[in-house]
């Protein structure tokens, strides 16, 4: 099974349950400062656990970063 997250190819051996698995495993301990979109759709922080995932979805993960 495959995503793209980031405009790159990830092979998985299962496919995470659901978009807050999969960044947990991407960003483990991580949920402040982070905006998602699955395939071109943002998805907000409150349906994480219920947005599924299937094969060949591309995932946006954009983080929040400090600086100057």
């Amino acid at each position: 099974m495959e995503l793209i997250i980031n405009h790159t190819r990830k092979t998985f051996d299962v496919l995470p349950a659901n978009l807050e698995a999969l960044l947990a495993i991407e960003l483990p301990g991580k949920k402040k400062g982070i905006a998602v979109a699955l395939n071109n759709r943002i998805i907000p922080l409150s349906v994480w656990a219920e947005t599924i995932l299937n094969n060949n979805d591309s995932v946006l993960i954009i983080t929040a970063t400090q600086g100057g």
